[in-house]
């Protein structure tokens, strides 16, 4: 079942039984009776033509239960909410999923704006965001092969798509501790993003500021890098990170956000 489940993706929104049994190697009648199965028990929809198949919203509602779930999404929020104030720019909470990252949380608290908070679960690449960068930085060599390997695609005239630049650009995120999207991913938005590590010490999540380059301008990309590495670092510790020794700035952000907490508390 699981098979027939991953066979879909963005790019592959519907598919028969047949393109199933082409891309499971399985026999077309064992992937008749288990697309039905899951059909009755709503994780696959069948299209009006009864031909083409997509995935349920059954789905849907186990993906928000296991988010809602997650260790990472009930920790970092208060974070990701101060993290956009202070910054005045968009956050988003991302977790590595081997391949890609995974939006948790977008939160937004621009000038002359509503807040907003949006809970999503789309992808992204790692070789052209800052959260994918800041991420793929400190996974083992193996893991940074098979992203090369996945295809290093083009979205802007800045996006990094040779293996060599790409690595010098992790051995530069490595040696100062945050990544910058030059507007890679997207014309004319700048990301600063730095990574978040579980228990064990293992980054598996980033979270990132971004915002148009009129707004982030280079000349803010220090004051940001600052915010989000210290944000990052209190997440990571609410998750079990036990750091050596807490830099400055990361005391300061505790103390910042101790103060917000308690200001939240009080309404």
């Amino acid at each position: 079942m699981l098979d027939v489940l991953e066979c879909f993706s963005t790019q592959d929104r519907e598919l028969t039984v047949v393109e199933i049994a082409r891309r499971t190697g399985m026999p077309r009648t064992t992937v008749h009776r288990i697309v039905d199965s899951l059909r009755v028990l709503g994780f696959l929809e069948q299209e009006a033509s009864r031909e083409r198949y997509r995935l349920g919203i059954k789905l849907f509602e186990l993906g928000n239960t296991a988010l809602t779930n997650l260790p990472l999404y009930r920790e970092a929020r208060p974070f990701v909410d101060t993290l956009s104030k202070m910054s005045g720019e968009v956050v988003h909470l991302c977790v590595f999923d081997g391949s890609q990252m995974v939006f948790v949380e977008r939160s937004e608290h621009g000038s002359g704006r509503p807040h907003n908070t949006v809970t999503t679960m789309e992808a992204t690449p790692c070789h052209s965001t800052g959260v994918g960068k800041a991420t793929l930085a400190f996974q083992d060599e193996a893991v940074i092969e098979r992203i090369i390997r996945l295809g290093l695609h083009r979205f802007t005239p800045g996006t990094i798509i040779s293996p060599g630049p790409l690595r010098e650009e992790l051995a530069r995120i490595r040696a100062r501790g945050f990544a910058v999207d030059e507007c890679e991913h997207e014309p004319e938005l700048r990301c600063v993003a730095a990574p978040i590590r579980n228990s064990t010490g293992k980054v598996f999540a980033a979270v990132s500021v971004s915002g148009h380059t009129r707004r982030v301008t280079l000349d803010r990309v220090a004051e940001l890098a600052a915010l989000v590495m210290s944000h990052a670092q209190l997440i990571s510790v609410r998750l079990g990170f036990m750091p050596d020794s807490l830099p400055a700035a990361l005391d300061q952000g505790g103390r910042q956000h101790s103060r917000h907490q308690g200001g939240s508390a009080g309404r």
